[in-house]
């Protein structure tokens, strides 16, 4: 299965390449703006009833007798519940294969949740799908990486549905890596997906989840909240990589590497879901950060990191500490932090768990920790550390080796349990 799965994906990085030489970059559309606002007030429904379509042409696509290789995209506007509960209109992208499917069955469907791509409206992947760069000038672009996944699922027969999240795209903060928000748009998505009138798939048709980093956390806490939340879909297994299910643990490795402005993305999305506690951090932020989270809420990764990689967030609080020790101090936020963890609820699905042993990124013992506390629940779970050496720590270079190294394996994993196999379990052994 592996070896298959290693073929297919030379087949999808080919597909890339040869459609990057063909496409060249585009730049961002604004014209689309009005797609992302969504009805005021919101129509009566059900979370995943779909709002708005549009067509949605991916960069990397060629003409072919049946239509479009290797899928056809459609634009998603989808009812969903915030970190609340609440109501909102969460964005995303479905894409029907021109590859048949080759399996028992009905044709599959793979929820796939996205990396941090930032957290201004112009990194949401479905804006990003359509153009192999998306560039503002001076320091604003945008290349969707996760096209190298979804090109390996797409070439296997499985359909694929993006979620943008809650706020990445619509209007808000982006309310990045938050657990229940981001559970409930990646278990819509799906919803919304199966409602769609010319999509390929069907209300029998297997599901899977799929994610790496920010993904990863999110397709963990949806294997975790899906029997509560959405016990009709047919979900049959998970990929969950270096998740980050411990955001406090995550905060203290990444403060002074190339991603320190991504705690700034936290802050300002934890301070868009729960307005409660926006006084309490306020007081504790200086000028300087304030600044630093003004300037990130509307940033993708790339401009992020040219403007803040390895600064202190000491630099950024008023007393001059870390931002993790100010944090430990305020009651509220604590209890909120503790609301995000991974690992309290028990995955009803098989999920593969992915995390390399020098991650300087996503500390690895968090995601060794997830695997422990899921085996503990009685979970199937099987866990493979990346063991890659140590290369230019700070840099996220250890983070996002084992994401391109493990994907073989993951892809595997997921095609045998749309297929129906029999998951394998090493827990215990690790």
């Amino acid at each position: 299965m592996v070896g298959r799965a290693r073929k297919w994906m030379a087949a999808a990085v080919t597909t890339t390449v040869l459609a990057g030489g063909i496409l060249g970059t585009a730049a961002t559309a604004g014209a689309e703006t009005d797609f992302y606002l969504p009805p005021d007030p919101l129509p009566t429904g059900a979370p995943g009833d779909v709002l708005r379509t549009a067509p949605s042409d991916l960069a990397l696509r060629a003409p072919v007798a049946d239509g479009i290789f290797p899928g056809q995209g459609t634009k998603l506007l989808y009812r969903s519940n915030d970190a609340k509960g609440a109501p909102n209109a969460v964005s995303g992208t479905y894409i029907d294969p021109s590859t048949p499917w080759n399996g028992p069955g009905d044709r599959p469907l793979v929820a796939l949740a996205v990396g941090t791509h930032g957290q201004g409206d112009q990194c949401a992947p479905s804006r990003n799908l359509g153009a192999l760069v998306n560039y503002n000038p001076p320091l604003d672009f945008f290349t969707e990486y996760e096209v190298l996944s979804i090109n390996a699922l797409l070439l296997r027969g499985i359909a694929v549905v993006v979620t943008d999240y809650d706020g990445l795209g619509t209007p808000g903060h982006h309310t990045y890596v938050n657990r229940a928000a981001e559970a409930h748009a990646v278990l819509d998505s799906v919803r919304a997906a199966l409602k769609l009138e010319n999509a390929s798939v069907t209300e029998n048709s297997p599901v899977g989840l799929f994610g790496y980093s920010q993904g990863g956390g999110a397709s963990g806490a949806a294997a975790e909240l899906a029997p509560e939340y959405a016990p009709e879909l047919n979900l049959v297994g998970a990929y969950v990589g270096a998740p980050p299910a411990d955001l406090v643990a995550t905060l203290k490795q990444i403060d002074g590497t190339l991603l320190t402005g991504a705690i700034g993305y936290t802050i300002n999305g934890l301070a868009d879901a729960y307005p409660e506690i926006r006084d309490e951090i306020d007081a504790e932020i200086s000028d300087r950060g304030r600044k630093m989270l003004a300037a990130v809420a509307n940033q993708c990764v790339p401009e992020t990191v040219a403007n803040f990689a390895f600064q202190r967030t000491g630099d950024y609080t008023r007393t001059g500490e870390p931002l993790d020790v100010v944090l430990d101090r305020l009651p509220q936020v604590q209890k909120i932090l503790a609301e995000q963890r991974i690992g309290n609820r028990t995955p009803a699905v098989p999920v593969l768990l992915q995390h390399g042993t020098q991650d300087d990124t996503v500390p690895y013992g968090q995601g060794r920790q997830l695997a422990l506390d899921w085996c503990d629940q009685g979970a199937t779970v099987q866990f493979l550390p990346n063991t890659t050496p140590p290369i230019l720590p700070g840099f996220i270079i250890n983070h996002a080796v084992p994401m391109i190294g493990g994907l073989p394996d993951s892809v595997a994993y997921i095609e045998a349990r749309l297929r129906g196999e029999p998951a394998p379990s090493n827990c215990g052994a690790f």
